[in-house]
């Protein structure tokens, strides 16, 4: 099926109608190469008369190769055209998903600069197999034990670490009625119910959560924390009876706490509903895998918070060490990556 695209002559902006056999060609060498590569991301970064496309390697951005202008622009194009977006908007953010491969779901993002060059990133993610996900199992045990209690299960880490996967992953486990909302949905899951936010339609998290509590669900997932509302509307679903699985950003376990109290939770409620917190990295095995380590907090006692807001440091846990040099020692991983991962 032909697709449109947009080209620039005299200044002035033309809908060309463009087979999609060649870019479609072109685009699957693509995304095979990047996904052989295990790239976390790729970039579609405009230049004056052509497109740099780059991938994120393990934490490197890696410069692949650079196409035609008039290539890459059919090329975001063809995307957006896949994972819903809008064509004709080329400047103004857009956020997008769609299916890659099997088990390999895209998360696309695009905006356009000041002189209206639309950029692009698709962020990949991997259904990998769950055998050998973990570097050591105990620590996923620890969250499936948290899982049997109601109230607020935090992920945190960087974009890229593998915080949804997890959350999923752990979901599974519980063979229960799972509601999810995301912005946007990442991963297709069959067994659970998942909403995407729309936030033209006033489809917001808190909305959405407002209007999935009356479905009564099990568990809830819901994608990210990133404002007031939506901090109140996941410890009010908590404080229900609900068990909450979902993500904040924060640079460690201990500032997950700092950044809820910053986004306006109460600490009597945090303290009510917290559960557990995993903060997580995805570091590269010396045979080339990737595999999740976390540091984590556990809430089991009532001044448990408390101490942590009074004496929680700005760094990783002695845990955390422990189990890095545990990794290096098995020759798990490599001692650049050992350096490399020490603070978190």
């Amino acid at each position: 099926m032909p697709y449109l695209f947009l080209a620039q002559k005299n200044k002035i902006t033309y809908l060309v109608l463009g087979g999609d056999e060649v870019v479609t060609k072109s685009l699957n060498e693509l995304l095979k190469i990047a996904i052989e590569k295990e790239a976390s991301d790729i970039f579609f970064m405009p230049k004056e008369n052509c497109y740099l496309i780059k991938l994120n390697i393990a934490g490197e951005l890696k410069f692949l190769k650079k196409i035609e202008k008039i290539s890459g622009v059919q090329m975001i194009n063809n995307l957006k055209y896949r994972a819903n977006m809008m064509l004709s908007e080329h400047r103004r953010p857009q956020t997008g998903a769609m299916e890659i491969a099997e088990q390999i779901y895209g998360r696309l993002s695009s905006v356009g600069d000041f002189l209206g060059r639309e950029s692009l990133v698709i962020r990949l993610i991997y259904q990998k197999k769950t055998e050998g996900m973990f570097f050591f199992q105990e620590q996923f045990e620890n969250v499936v034990n948290n899982l049997q209690k109601k109230g607020l299960i935090l992920f945190s880490g960087p974009v890229g670490s593998g915080k949804t996967t997890t959350m999923y992953h752990v979901a599974r486990q519980l063979k229960k009625q799972v509601m999810c909302i995301e912005d946007p949905v990442e991963i297709n899951e069959p067994s659970f119910l998942q909403l995407q936010v729309n936030e033209k339609a006033q489809m917001t998290y808190a909305e959405l959560i407002k209007s999935a509590l009356r479905h009564r669900p099990d568990v809830f997932i819901i994608g990210e924390i990133r404002d007031k509302e939506t901090a109140t509307s996941v410890i009010n679903a908590a404080l229900s009876g609900h068990l909450v699985i979902s993500t904040v950003h924060a640079a460690n376990v201990n500032g997950v706490i700092r950044r809820m109290l910053a986004l306006g939770a109460h600490f009597e409620d945090l303290n009510q509903t917290l559960n557990l917190i995993c903060y997580q990295r995805l570091l590269p095995t010396v045979q080339g895998e990737s595999k999740v380590l976390f540091d984590q907090l556990f809430f089991d006692t009532p001044d448990t918070l408390d101490f942590i807001k009074n004496n929680g440091s700005n760094k990783m846990t002695m845990n955390w060490r422990m189990r890095l040099e545990k990794c290096l020692e098995n020759q798990w991983i490599t001692q650049q990556t050992f350096v490399k991962y020490l603070e978190g």
